[in-house]
């Protein structure tokens, strides 16, 4: 179940898009591009990534959940879908008995927004339904890195830890390997059937939670299928007659056709995360490199179409169909959306409700669509699929027995399936205090809507999923479009593994970010990329190829 919320706001860059967005993709399961795992112990010892039957013995004992079916399974890697009107007075019930022993411990979690107080009624009454006693120290998500660097790096560390993949950077991912347990005694085969709601999280999103050579991640999972849509403003389509574009010629015309500089309004917004799909440019960060049918192993901006695709996008920006706020990366894109002055944006997921959701009382003709994506030749597109895991919440080596056992157990009760009594709990709060029932439908009120927001969602989560009883229409919607994304895509040679680089090699590919973005807004030339990709090879590109070579030939490929 999706909680009423709107989710969050467009962002200028891959960084502050996952951050703002971590807590809708949590909410909806539906997930986000990953960020490089990068950095590690130059001693060997840490760096690297354990796969294949080794990892395999390491592995939780995969048993699906049985407690509430959904209406439209995943296909092609898609999240599943939970469309049918769900009677709210016959949830099931997936944590039967109370699993925690009601021993205090402390979780340190990024959170974005204002935090809840201490002893809020939402927090009491998850306490009470898991039979917990959590002590949340939230931390700003915005700033989060500096925050979890610091913690990492002292010795007072709080019994759980909740570490995104986008803050795998620098010394942060040899720390998570030095100062967070092995959970292997406790999940590890048929250990984990004590946790019914772990036990069902598919066992390639419990691979990635393998830090250092042991099981110390319990994973948050999301739909390889996941790639970031590019929205469209159907309403506007259908009044103005605008077909929607199947391949890069049309969208060019289309763009040209649908701007308006006198009546300030632009086709869309930067297409840079759409055009790496449209060429089938592979993500940044680990799943980056792949082997190809040459058999030769490259870096994603070594791909030929990686400048096919930002020429493409420099296209746009010199067209004069791009809003000239998001040229200067000012404002929000989304509400730009909303008020009609872009026809077209990237975002993630979470916003195909969002939008709806956000725009239904104000605006109650708006209705948001995703465009399938093509090809650059407009057939086929190239896609490729995102990493099964890309949030954990770890538990600090030296933690006793019941306080490993009571954190097990919150983690247990935030991974419940949809259409569950926890799920309610988790998503909603407590009827009649954070939300109230209309149509059959629960609906937050203001207090809901302060406390009921990324907590517990951060420490586990089921088999992706959409499901939002207010919006059915949206989670088939979503689920539809995942599945028939899916059908082209592929996986990296480094799929589903959580790889530590090297720390030498952690910033080698920290410029392309912002020379992206200079270079489609006219600010750089195409000779500048070249360069800095020839830059990237002789001042470590090549030794880290080969570092990934080696590591392909010892644990194999992820495709």
């Amino acid at each position: 179940m999706t909680p009423n919320a709107a989710s969050a706001s467009s962002a200028p860059s891959r960084r502050s898009f996952l951050a703002s967005t971590a807590v809708a993709t949590a909410a909806v399961a539906g997930g986000m591009p990953l960020l490089a795992a990068c950095g590690g112990s130059d001693s060997g010892s840490r760096e690297g990534t354990t796969s294949g039957k080794k990892a395999d013995k390491m592995l939780p004992t995969y048993v699906a959940s049985t407690v509430a079916q959904p209406d439209l399974p995943s296909k092609n890697g898609s999240a599943a879908g939970y469309t049918n009107k769900v009677d709210l007075a016959a949830l099931a019930t997936s944590v039967p008995d109370k699993l925690g022993t009601g021993a205090s411990f402390k979780i340190m979690s990024p959170f974005w927004g204002t935090p809840p107080k201490a002893g809020c009624a939402y927090y009491t009454a998850l306490d009470a339904a898991a039979g917990t006693k959590v002590t949340w120290q939230n931390q700003d998500g915005n700033t989060y890195g500096q925050k979890l660097g610091a913690v990492l790096a002292s010795s007072d560390i709080p019994d759980m830890v909740v570490v995104p993949s986008w803050e795998l950077v620098g010394k942060i991912s040899n720390a998570v390997s030095a100062k967070f347990m092995d959970l292997g005694p406790y999940l590890a085969g048929d250990k984990v059937k004590k946790y019914p709601n772990l036990a069902a999280i598919p066992s390639d999103s419990w691979r990635m939670g393998i830090f250092g050579g042991a099981l110390r991640g319990i994973p948050m999972p999301t739909a390889s299928a996941t790639f970031n849509p590019a929205y469209y403003r159907k309403d506007i389509f259908d009044k103005k007659g605008y077909k929607v574009p199947t391949s890069p010629d049309e969208f060019m015309s289309w763009a040209k056709e649908a701007t308006s500089a006198k009546a300030k309004v632009y086709a869309c917004a930067d297409m840079s995360w759409a055009a790496f799909n449209i060429f089938g440019v592979r993500s940044s960060g680990t799943l980056g490199w792949n082997i190809g049918s040459d058999g030769k192993l490259t870096y994603r901006i070594e791909q030929p179409e990686y400048l096919e695709a930002l020429e493409w996008v420099r296209k746009l920006f010199d067209a004069g169909v791009v809003h000239p706020d998001d040229k200067a990366r000012s404002g929000d894109a989304g509400q730009r959306f909303t008020a009609g002055q872009i026809l077209m944006y990237n975002m993630d997921m979470s916003q195909w409700y969002g939008k709806t959701a956000e725009q239904a009382a104000s605006n109650p003709d708006f209705e948001i669509e995703a465009m399938d994506y093509f090809g650059a030749d407009g057939g086929d597109p190239q896609l490729w699929a995102s990493q099964p895991a890309n949030i954990w919440s770890l538990i600090r080596k030296g933690a006793s027995k019941e306080t490993v056992e009571n954190a097990l157990a919150a983690a247990n009760f935030a991974a419940a399936p949809p259409n569950t009594k926890e799920r309610m709990s988790v998503d909603y709060g407590v009827e009649g205090t954070h939300y109230t029932v209309k149509d059959g439908v629960p609906v937050k009120n203001d207090l809901g809507n302060s406390e009921v927001i990324n907590a517990w969602v951060m420490l586990a989560a089921p088999a992706p999923y959409f499901a939002h009883p207010d919006y059915p229409d949206i989670a088939r919607k979503q689920v539809e479009w995942e599945q028939r994304m899916g059908a082209f895509m592929k996986k990296t040679s480094t799929y589903g593994m959580n790889i530590v680089e090297p720390t030498r090699y952690a910033n080698l590919s920290s410029q392309f970010e912002q020379l992206e973005i200079d270079y489609v807004r006219g600010n750089k030339k195409l000779s500048d990329v070249q360069a800095a990709i020839s830059t990237w090879k002789s001042s470590g590109g090549d030794k880290l190829r080969d570092w990934y070579k080696k590591l392909i030939d010892k644990n194999g490929s992820g495709n």
